[in-house]
């Protein structure tokens, strides 16, 4: 529920912080003004489209078929997000990501209004899919970039592993926690502080719009485990895939690991 005054003297106004960011890194020569006014104007960009695209669809006769191509969409746009970020082609991470992503989001969809904690509707199957697949990207991309610089950085390890027999589930048992632990960090620690430092967004919307408190927390729950879950599990399969890849199956290290291969 809003007062009705926003608008554009209003969204410009909220690009004040983001001017004094920018001022202050480029008097400190931080050297980030691009990165910060770049991904400002990508957001606002992304975000009007998918404003104009909701008003397009959900009122028209095919609303369910559209929003299920949208989150089709938005999987295989996550898929090749991840599997970019290894740079090298890892064998079967695609079709793990692809697996892992998809089955986690019917998951979520199925809890979710299958127990009729919302109203199955268009919207709410494009928003629903979008902050599962939304908040598991991110680990995901970063269980993939720290796996692979790790198993870079410790090609020595992995070498001496071999060379005292292990095979490559052990391989992956040695060198995969420390890397799936730090890249859970960033979801964990938000996980943690969520009602003590941070408010979330499903339930301050809920809050907003006049529900119950303890319902709306319920709610954020709900959603909170959901989107945990699917980034652990997103976590596991990225780092345990990459780490795995990392020695081939005669037992040798992989042509890509070694720094000078670049």
């Amino acid at each position: 529920m809003t007062s009705g005054a926003v608008g554009w003297p209003v969204l410009l106004a909220s690009l004040s912080l983001i001017l004094i960011s920018v001022g202050l890194a480029w008097w400190l020569g931080l050297r980030i003004e691009r990165e910060v006014i770049g991904a400002s104007i990508r957001a606002a960009v992304q975000l009007l489209a998918v404003g104009f695209v909701f008003t397009l669809i959900f009122d028209s006769a095919g609303a369910f078929y559209w929003a299920w191509l949208w989150v089709a969409v938005m999987t295989t746009i996550a898929i090749v997000v991840v599997v970019r970020r290894a740079i090298h082609k890892i064998h079967r991470l695609a079709l793990i990501t692809a697996t892992v992503l998809a089955g986690s989001t019917l998951i979520s969809l199925a809890v979710t209004f299958g127990f009729g904690v919302i109203d199955f509707r268009p919207v709410s199957l494009v928003v629903v899919a979008g902050i599962t697949i939304g908040n598991a990207v991110p680990s995901a991309v970063l269980g993939v970039n720290q796996a692979v610089s790790v198993c870079r950085d410790r090609v020595g390890d992995l070498e001496a592993l071999l060379s005292v027999g292990m095979s490559r589930r052990q391989i992956v048992q040695f060198i995969a926690p420390r890397i799936a632990r730090s890249s859970l960090i960033p979801q964990i620690e938000r996980t943690k502080v969520v009602g003590l430092i941070a408010l979330p967004g499903a339930m301050t919307g809920l809050l907003l719009a006049g529900v119950d408190p303890v319902e709306a927390v319920i709610i954020q729950l709900l959603v909170m485990y959901l989107v945990l879950g699917t980034a652990a599990v997103c976590v596991v399969a990225v780092v345990a895939a990459v780490t795995r890849a990392a020695v081939t199956p005669d037992l040798v290290v992989a042509a890509w690991v070694p720094l000078h291969d670049d």
